[in-house]
Order: C-alpha cells, then structure tokens, then sequence
C-alpha cells in the first residue's frame, strides 16, 4: 500500500498553531509588576507538525489519513454484487491532500487567492464501498479502479470585493488565506474543488477527519451535489457576506454518468443549480434563557438545489421490467441507465442548523428531502435524512483538544425508488436483488483523541439497522480505528 496526502472536499479544515505572546504593561512607578497572565493550556498546544504563520502570503501544508474499519458478520438470508458483504471483512484507506496558496492581492478590500491542491485516494472501503446509503467512510473513493495515482482535486481562484473599510477577523483555512476581512463583502470562486468545501458546512458535523466518518452524517444525504467520483467538480460561486448573515449561489457541472468520473461541459444538457441562505444567530431564541443563553453561538442554513443531467426515471424503467415480467419475460429486472439519452431534473432542499449550548458542548442536526423519482446520480442513494447529534470537548478530563461525539441518522427512500430496488434493480452503491424496505437507520459515536502536535488517534463505533434499506438484512457494527496527521 501506498501512503499519500490527501483529504476529502469540504470536509479538510485547515488546523494553524496557535502562536502566543506577550505584551508589557505600562507600570507606574514603584507598583510592583502583575504576575503575566498563563495562556490556556489548550492555546499553548501546537496543533500542526510544523508552524504555518498567518503572517506570510504563501500557505504549504498536508493532511494524511488512515482509516482501518471492520465488521463482524451479521444476518443475511440473499445478497446480491452491490450488496454489503454478510462475512466479516476489515478494509483500510489511505488518503492524503497537499494543500498550496498564495496571496497575489493582499489588500483585505480587494484579497485574491490563488489555490491548488494534489490529492491521492488509495486502500479501500469494506464491500468496496457498497451496500450503504449511509456509507461509513468519507475517504473511500466510489471507484476503487482509479487508484492511487496522484491527481489534481482543487485549482481555484479566490476574489474579495469589500464594501466597508471595517475589517473582521477571520480564521485562516486553505481556502482563504485571509485573516482580516471587510464585514460586508463579495466573494468569488471560480475553478474546480468541491460543493461540500463552501455549502452544507456543520462544524460538528463536517469533517470526516477529525469528527465523524459517515456519508450522511458529514453531509446531507438527500443533496445529491455534483461531482465526479472523486467529490470535485468545476464550479462557480458567488457568496455576499454581511454582519449576521451569508447568501451563496453556486453553478456546477454534472457527471457524464451517474457517479462518473468525467464532467459534462455542455451546460445546455447538464448543470447543478445551488442556493444556500446562512443566519448567524441562534436558531433556538425563542426558548427561555435559562435553557439557552442569547449569548451562545448559533447558525442555521437553508439549501435548495437543482440538477439537470442524464438522469433515468425509476417509475418509468418500473413499468418497463413490469411490462417485460408479463409479456414472455418473468425475471427482467429494471436498469436505470437504459434509457436513450436525455436531460431530466432532480431538485431537494436541506435544513442544517449549529448550537452551542456550554464552552464543551455543542449541538447539531440535518434534514434532507428531494423528489427521488430521478436517478440517484452523484453523491449516495438517499431521498430523505434526519440527523440530531452533538460532541464534547474534553477539557472536563484535562484533554481540552479531545474530543467526543454522538450522532443519529435515518436516511429514506420514495416509493419509485424502493420499487426499483423491490424489482432487482441496481444502482450505483446499492442492489440486494429484492427489497423488504425500512429506513436505514445509523447511530455512530466517536472519540479524537489529540497525541502530540498534529498527531490524532481517532476511535469510531457504527451501528447500522437495515443496511442498503433492507429489514432483511443486519444489523451490522463497524468498528474503526483513524489516524491522522496535520503537518
């Protein structure tokens, strides 16, 4: 196996160090001099092998990702080829990103940043990635034929229109540079990186390397985003950004195929339509103070989107097998990619909202529908989630950069879709050859234990009811153990 840098799309914060210093305080004469304040320990812990400055327009980092996951063998009287493995089975995965940028404007008026990542996905997933609507690892390449040769994830172009001289800080990621931006400003994107980096962002609930592994924990599984098999697309987005709130709008290229790794150029046959609305307040202030302060921090987010592409009608390729059953062929089974080629329109929504409750305790959640008689043809095979969970940091037990989790999903189907599957249909994750339906339900937990500077140790528990949709099949336990790396 071969070990490279690499990360998923929006799912790779950037983590600084944190630099301290020291200021003298003007004294008058003969007081005695007060004893220097201790900074937190938690401000003293680098978190990065190696120091990034704020102070330098340049930016090189990495990130490197090990996921071991395993599960024991469960009940399953039939399965099929994308049909989750009934054996025990182990897989590990090995992701890796190099991340670089540069600051070619630095006026925080006018900033422009200039990115490029390389990546690298290799290992693989248990069942190669099948079987789950509810995949348990963000890493696993969907299309493990691809391997893991190096190739481009992201080349963007960064640019900040302020409108105010009043600046704000902003933490520095990898997707921007700046640590000082105008309070109400535009910000444009252009380029290719992923939907997920700048839209449905939960910061409990997003980064599948330091916090939870699930597909549809990490992001909303109902938003079917464009992207090839890799999770990238060439996009752009328009993001205007004001005091407490964020309005974004972001046009993409789809796949060629369902879950393709070639884009589609032509815009007239195919492109993702994204709309997300961000307040930055809590959404829970209707609820007596003494439950949750005003004071706390809160987010919620509102998404719409809609895709035109090559995408099959699960209604229309039912009645086809159905038709076929009763006309001299009992065992035709519907395939949602025999259809002449054509532009069809696949359209959802998604709510996600953010709360703190203490300085060690934050809560989230996630609710996601589309219309799901279309072809599930980018990111996973769900039409509908909830998701409620939250996590705590470890400063009660001494750990401050220690961290533990919980979350609750339950993804759906519609009925066309169960259908398709009833039927003996496949798509591109899941396909037992017959269907008892039930929603798939997941409860993982975790604990991200930080060992020494950019070093994490990550320990994962998922429990999966009805696997692919199937109550004939599982319950099924995947275990994890993650070690990552932030140089």
């Amino acid at each position: 196996m071969t070990l490279t840098l690499l990360i998923r799309p929006r799912t790779l914060p950037f983590i600084l160090c944190l630099a301290t210093g020291c200021l003298a305080a003007a004294q008058q004469p003969d007081a005695p001099a007060p004893a220097p304040a201790e900074a937190p320990v938690e401000a003293q812990t680098p978190l990065t092998l190696f120091p990034h400055p704020d102070a330098q327009r340049w930016l090189i980092a990495g990130q490197a990702n090990i996921i071991f996951q395993a599960h024991p063998g469960f009940h399953s009287p039939y399965s099929d080829t994308n049909s989750l493995l009934a054996r025990g089975e182990y897989k590990t995965s090995l992701v890796g990103t190099l991340f670089l940028g540069y600051q070619v404007i630095a006026n925080p008026r006018y900033e422009l940043d200039a990115i490029y990542d390389e990546e690298s996905a290799g290992g693989r997933g248990i069942s190669e990635a099948l079987g789950l609507a509810g995949f348990t690892n963000l890493d696993v390449v969907r299309n493990p034929n691809l391997g893991p040769v190096p190739y481009l994830a992201r080349v963007e172009l960064h640019q900040t229109i302020g409108f105010t001289d009043k600046l704000v800080d902003q933490e520095r990621t990898q997707f921007s540079l700046a640590t000082k931006v105008p309070e109400r400003r535009l910000d444009l994107r252009f380029g290719k990186m992923g939907l997920p980096d700048f839209l449905d962002i939960n910061n409990p609930g997003s980064d599948s390397h330091l916090q939870f592994m699930n597909w549809t924990v990490d992001n909303n599984g109902a938003w079917d985003y464009a992207a090839d098999t890799r999770g990238y697309t060439y996009a752009g987005i328009v993001e205007y950004d004001d005091k407490d709130w964020t309005a974004r709008y972001a046009v993409a290229l789809m796949p060629t195929i369902a879950n393709g790794i070639d884009l589609q150029w032509n815009l007239r046959r195919a492109s993702a339509q994204n709309v997300e609305l961000e307040y930055r307040r809590t959404p829970f202030a209707w609820l007596p103070t003494r439950i949750i302060s005003p004071k706390r921090q809160g987010t919620v987010r509102l998404l719409g989107y809609v895709n035109h592409a090559n995408m099959g009608d699960y209604r229309v390729q039912n009645a086809l097998a159905l038709f076929a059953r009763t006309h001299g062929s009992p065992t035709a089974t519907p395939d949602i990619t025999a259809h002449a080629l054509q532009t069809t329109v696949k359209y959802g929504v998604g709510l996600n909202f953010e709360q703190e409750l203490t300085d060690d305790v934050r809560v989230f959640g996630r609710f996601g529908w589309n219309e799901g008689q279309h072809e599930s043809y980018a990111y996973t095979e769900v039409d509908q989630t909830f998701e409620l969970g939250g996590d705590l940091k470890g400063t009660r037990w001494s750990r401050a950069n220690d961290k533990l989790g919980l979350v609750g999903v339950s993804n759906a189907i519609k009925r066309d879709h169960q259908e398709y599957l009833k039927l003996g249909g496949k798509g591109f994750l899941l396909g037992d050859g017959k269907l008892n339906y039930a929603r798939e339900d997941i409860l993982e937990a975790y604990y991200n234990a930080h060992n020494w500077r950019g070093l994490f140790t990550t320990f994962d528990l998922q429990a999966i009811a009805h696997p692919g949709y199937n109550q004939d099949r599982g319950p099924v336990v995947v275990f994890s153990v993650r070690t990552h790396v932030d140089f």
